[in-house]
């Protein structure tokens, strides 16, 4: 059965667009699009990064914004998928307090009728 949830993806190429929309959440589908995927949890959300991130371009958009959250970590690569967090570490709509902060963050504008 499909999970669909609203996910923040940042590419890593600046000439691609940020985006908040709906997309199939789980983790075979996330894997056949993007790659093998690591997880990192911070608080009500998490963020979805490719595991074998050498020779991959990095992400300057991503490592802002985990910086801008209070992890600073080092530079990220590939695309990272952020989501909401649920109880037992469901996946949940990225939050809307992590789109806010990525629009201000872009200068752009993220959120659909679904988001706010």
């Amino acid at each position: 059965m499909i999970r669909r949830c609203t996910a923040l993806v940042i590419p890593a190429r600046l000439s691609e667009p940020v985006t908040a929309t709906a997309q199939d959440v789980r983790h075979g589908t996330l894997e056949a699009l993007y790659g093998p995927l690591d997880c990192i949890v911070s608080g009500d959300w998490q963020v979805y990064l490719r595991a074998d991130s050498n020779n991959l371009h990095h992400n300057l958009r991503a490592t802002q914004l985990l910086r801008e959250t209070g992890l600073y970590l080092p530079e990220v690569a590939g695309t990272a998928i952020y989501l909401g967090r649920a109880e037992h570490g469901t996946d949940t709509d990225a939050p809307a307090h992590l789109i806010r902060l990525a629009e201000k963050l872009f200068d752009t504008r993220l959120a659909t009728a679904e988001l706010v």
